[in-house]
């Protein structure tokens, strides 16, 4: 895969999230204890492809990687959030489990991209 063809499926993958996550959330600000979940992993998960698009107009390579980093703490966050939810809500442990398990591939992506670019700068 070229790797403008992986950049153009990686932020479609974080639009994908965040609007998969929206969804979940409307289900959970039903209960009162989830709402307050629901709006940090709602802040944490679109944090994620927000730090990703800004990343694009970096002026420097440090900068760029901040970003990235930034989107890394986000969905280290994001997979705390997921964790709760499925051990407090059984009703959505299915879709919070899904959620979770692409938020921590993504996750991965963003760490193999911090130390490749670590690497460059040595």
């Amino acid at each position: 895969m070229d790797k403008e063809k992986f950049k153009s499926d990686f932020s479609q993958r974080l639009i994908m999230l965040s609007l998969n996550v929206i969804g979940l959330c409307r289900d959970l600000e039903q209960d009162r204890t989830l709402r307050i979940i629901a709006n940090q992993l709602i802040r944490s998960v679109c944090s994620i492809g927000a730090n990703v698009s800004e990343a694009k107009c970096s002026s420097s390579k440090k900068e760029y990687a901040r970003y990235f980093g930034i989107a890394l703490s986000s969905a280290n966050e994001s997979i705390y959030w997921f964790i709760l939810i499925e051990k407090s809500d059984k009703k959505h442990t299915s879709v919070a489990v899904k959620l979770r398990i692409e938020t921590e591939e993504i996750a991965k992506i963003l760490a193999s991209s911090l130390i490749t670019m670590k690497g460059k700068r040595n």
